[in-house]
């Protein structure tokens, strides 16, 4: 099938192949930025001694939540921020500039607006973003809906995440 503009749509596989490598680029990478905040934690963690008493039980239970349970969500709280920051930048600053992330370029994908006379913007792919990413986290199963839209959508073969950005996602040659 034939996309908009011409261009041949891409094929469910193509697009899955694209997502995974997209996935296992932007964990890496992330897994690099947020080891050491992580093992530093943990030493932090691991050095507090916490007093108890001959029964066993946390002297005081105020230190437990103040010393390591505080801590642990203030970082997991910053680190979601930069996690969703990083994202942005990757699926959608990134995808304005060619059309194209790492793992579409390598898979020959590029997403182009429905409207062939148009160019791909941030406005676009902001909503992508927001559809794919933040809504697939927010709604159970959201997201294996979104990526599964593809396959009995007709005659673009869009996600949801397309259908609500209005773009599609062809095969192109480089």
């Amino acid at each position: 099938m034939l996309g908009p503009g011409g261009q041949p749509l891409a094929s469910f596989g193509d697009r899955l192949l694209a997502y995974l490598i997209d996935t296992a680029m932007t964990t890496a990478a992330l897994l690099l930025l947020f080891m050491p905040i992580f093992l530093i934690l943990m030493v932090r963690i691991l050095s507090v001694e916490l007093e108890t008493n001959p029964d066993g039980t946390v002297a005081d239970p105020g230190a437990l939540i103040t010393e390591i349970m505080l801590p642990m969500l203030l970082l997991q709280g910053a680190l979601l921020v930069v996690m969703f920051g990083f994202y942005w930048l990757y699926h959608v600053e990134y995808l304005k500039r060619t059309g194209q992330t790492f793992g579409k370029r390598v898979m020959k994908l590029r997403v182009v607006p429905l409207d062939p006379t148009r160019t791909l913007d941030r406005r676009m792919a902001g909503k992508r973003y927001l559809v794919e990413f933040v809504g697939g986290s927010l709604v159970p199963f959201g997201s294996y809906l979104d990526g599964l839209w593809q396959l009995w959508d007709k005659p673009w073969q869009q996600c949801l995440h397309d259908k609500f950005a209005e773009t599609v996602v062809v095969k192109v040659s480089r």
